[in-house]
């Protein structure tokens, strides 16, 4: 499971990235991280994968630091770990030596089912296919946790679509997956939980049968906690 007890990230002296978060995720899971531009997900998907030193606190990841799980984690993000200069054919060699349990199966299937050329150069490919690679690439480490970082952003309806069907067709059981994402309305039926930050704060952190349950969706409680006014935009014209 991942631990996050007391973790605080302050950028300089001011800028609050996180402010004391504790929370639990248990192995298995599919979890949600959501909030407002500036909330804080990306910051709490950093912490867990190492990627940024804390201020505060610790970061647990089966009671281990993440530099120690380091092959446990994967990572997907819209700004992309790939070379530009290198074709998917040469990233594959590159991942299978840093990852012992890269698939090169699953990541030529993932590839032809993107429609991705794997002897062209990845610096040609569009914003949505370099996109497409990272996730190919993620989901081919074989890794025990997995955390995306926005990953629709670039992709049109249809393939969002396809993403969310082929996660749900490949997860396997032992997969702990934590998805960032302002696609509210896509991952609703997809997550088992989500955690809401606002400035760096969770707000709340609930399970998506008890929201159901209680007859509400994931963007009233986006609303709730932001205060949105839907009304707001009349006073323009009062």
């Amino acid at each position: 499971m991942i631990q996050l007890i007391n973790v605080k990230k302050y950028y300089g002296t001011a800028a609050v990235g996180l402010s004391k978060v504790n929370t639990i995720i248990q192995s298995g899971e599919i979890v949600g991280i959501l909030g407002e531009n500036g909330s804080g997900k990306t910051t709490m998907l950093k912490v867990i994968m190492g990627l940024t030193g804390l201020t505060e606190g610790q970061v647990l990841i089966d009671g281990k630091s993440p530099l120690e799980m380091y092959n446990d984690l994967a990572f997907i993000t819209e700004e992309g770990s790939w070379f530009p200069e290198m074709t998917p054919l040469e990233y594959a060699e590159f991942l299978s030596v840093f990852y012992k349990r890269f698939d090169k199966e699953r990541y030529f299937k993932l590839l032809k089912f993107f429609d991705l050329d794997p002897i062209k150069k990845i610096r040609t490919f569009s914003y949505g296919q370099k996109a497409k690679l990272e996730i190919t690439a993620g989901f081919s480490k074989r890794a025990k946790y997995i955390l995306m970082d926005e990953p629709f952003q670039g992709k049109d309806l249809l393939t969002r679509q396809d993403f969310l069907k082929l996660m749900v067709s490949s997860i396997r059981d032992d997969e702990t997956i934590l998805i960032s994402t302002h696609q509210l309305n896509e991952i609703d039926n997809f997550i088992d939980r989500a955690i809401i930050l606002r400035y760096g704060l969770i707000k709340a952190d609930l399970y998506m049968d008890e929201l159901r349950e209680q007859g509400k969706t994931l963007n009233d409680v986006m609303k709730e906690i932001t205060g949105y006014d839907e009304k707001r935009y009349k006073t323009l014209f009062d």
